[in-house]
This record gives structure tokens, C-alpha cells and sequence, in this order.
């Protein structure tokens, strides 16, 4: 049974950082794209940053382009999330996810069918301006 669990959330005041992590089980890491979405309150979930297990390729929504960085250690099966500059309105709890089936992976995954996905149960990112 695949099991993404996600840690590293917190508190922080605006212009800090958090690294959010994602041990994966389970789960034919690579050749395969996962990703970090966010939802907060009142909106639906959205996608932040995705990579190419395989390949390392890397893809972003522009809100956090410059200012966030997945990146994965495929020794560990661990996906990570570095988010610098944080601002208010990236308060939202943060997923992990992963494809069900092998897709090319692409800036459209941030789009992605909830459904289509495995899921961690979050972790919680809170910031204070």
C-alpha cells in the first residue's frame, strides 16, 4: 500500500523559510512526477511545484517561481519542499502527492485530477505577516 507522509510544517513570521518533506513507501519512485499542492481555507487545492522523479525536471506555479525549490533524494524515496520568502498568503496545508499511473511528466501535472493522485494527509504552513 503506498504511503506518503508528509513533515516540516510550522509557524513562521512573513520573509521566513520551511523545508517540508515526503518519505514515500510503496511506491515505484522512478520514472514517475510527483509534486507539493496547497489548499487553504475556502479554496480548492492547488499545485505548487512538481518534479520528474526520473529525469529531476522541475515545474512551478508562477506564485512561488523564485522563491520555492522541490528537489528529491531517490536513495530515500524522499521528495522535499524548500520555501524561502514565505509570505501570508502561502498559509494553506501542503500535500504531497504522487501519480496512481506512470504519465510524462509536465507543468501540467500541477493541474492534475485529485483522483488520478496518492496523497499524504498534509502538513500544516502558517504564515504571520
Amino acid at each position: 500500500q503506498v504511503q506518503l507522509v508528509e513533515s516540516g510544517g510550522g509557524s513562521v513570521q512573513a520573509g521566513g523559510s520551511l523545508r517540508l518533506s515526503c518519505a514515500a513507501s510503496a511506491y515505484n519512485y522512478r520514472g514517475n512526477c510527483m509534486g507539493w499542492f496547497r489548499q487553504a481555507p475556502g479554496k480548492e487545492r492547488e499545485g505548487v511545484a512538481a518534479i520528474s522523479t526520473g529525469g529531476g525536471s522541475t515545474y512551478y506555479a508562477d506564485s512561488v517561481k523564485g522563491r520555492f525549490t522541490i528537489s528529491q533524494d531517490n536513495a530515500k524515496n524522499t521528495l522535499y519542499l524548500q520555501m524561502n520568502s514565505l509570505k501570508p498568503e502561502d498559509t494553506a496545508m501542503y500535500y504531497c502527492a504522487a501519480v496512481r499511473v506512470p504519465i510524462v511528466c509536465s507543468g501540467g501535472y500541477l493541474r492534475y485530477p485529485v483522483s488520478l493522485n496518492y496523497w499524504g494527509q498534509g502538513t500544516q504552513v502558517t504564515v504571520s505577516s
